[in-house]
């Protein structure tokens, strides 16, 4: 299918739907997901950002803002991921909890206010990854449009950027805990010291960068094409500063620079984990 036909399978899915509340963290699928389904729905969509400490605070603040710009209906709502035992402990599928608790908070809220459907925005690139969220969905039932139209990530961001979507071009991004490796305990000040650090690092300039916690260590991912500028002595120095002030007592920085599911790197040496 060309590009224009997945865009219209999409628009009749959700049409099918009748009514759904999407769930909407602000990147770049989930808001072009959000961005047509008012188009199609109007006031039968309703996007939800959910809160919490494992969500990055210029995640929120995009999310805010696009849906204000874009002028379609949205709500935040807080969960509760980190009462969990199972999501804290931080084992391999710590994103099926996250996304269970995330799932039954929206079902719950479709069924209170008559919508018909959940919908979220993974696509068809993220089936062929480690995703125990999609577990979660299948669980409650969640639909996942995106896929049903056939679309990847690239084709969504090109029809992004042909909406005048201003996400288009928006760096990946993963809820904080992915920061931490498997089997690290997840807490509240592991989550804000990222935060505090990754917004750190957006204010000097970098675009697409991880800050993974190690402990004592902090490991610093820096988009390849941004690389040669955080390797300049004076650079070295802001990063020093920036994250012994957080609390690391080892500042690095990783010479493969930024690359999605990083810490899934270790998986495979988990016999059983991926399957």
């Amino acid at each position: 299918m060309t590009l224009e036909e997945k865009q219209s399978k999409l628009e009749s899915t959700l049409k099918d739907y009748q009514s759904t509340i999407v769930a909407f963290s602000g990147g770049v699928d989930s808001a072009y997901l959000a961005f047509v389904a008012h188009r199609v729905l109007g006031e039968r969509a309703l996007a939800v950002t959910a809160v919490s400490p494992s969500l990055a605070s210029f995640q929120r603040g995009d999310a805010l803002s696009f849906a204000r710009e874009y002028g379609f209906r949205h709500e935040v709502i807080q969960t509760e991921e980190m009462a969990d035992s199972n999501y804290v402990a931080n084992p391999p599928n710590r994103c099926y909890f996250c996304k269970e608790e995330l799932f039954a908070k929206l079902k719950t809220l479709a069924d209170q206010r008559g919508y018909r459907t959940v919908s979220y925005g993974v696509n068809v690139d993220d089936l062929g990854d480690f995703r125990p969220g999609q577990e979660a969905a299948s669980k409650f039932g969640v639909q996942a449009p995106l896929v049903e139209a056939g679309l990847k990530k690239a084709e969504i961001r090109s029809l992004s950027r042909t909406l005048n979507l201003n996400t288009w071009d928006h760096p990946a991004s993963a809820c904080l805990s992915s920061r931490i490796p498997y089997g690290m305990m997840v807490t509240v000040d592991k989550l804000e010291a990222i935060d505090r650090g990754e917004d750190a690092l957006h204010r000097l300039g970098f675009r697409q960068v991880r800050v993974r916690h190690h402990g004592e260590i902090v490991r610093i991912e820096i988009s390849p094409d941004e690389m040669s500028r955080a390797l300049q002595l004076d650079m070295a120095g802001e990063f020093t500063r920036i994250f012994k002030s957080l609390g690391f007592r080892y500042v690095t920085l990783d010479l493969e620079g930024y690359r999605q599911g990083a810490l899934n790197e270790v998986l495979e040496m988990l016999p059983g984990k991926r399957s």
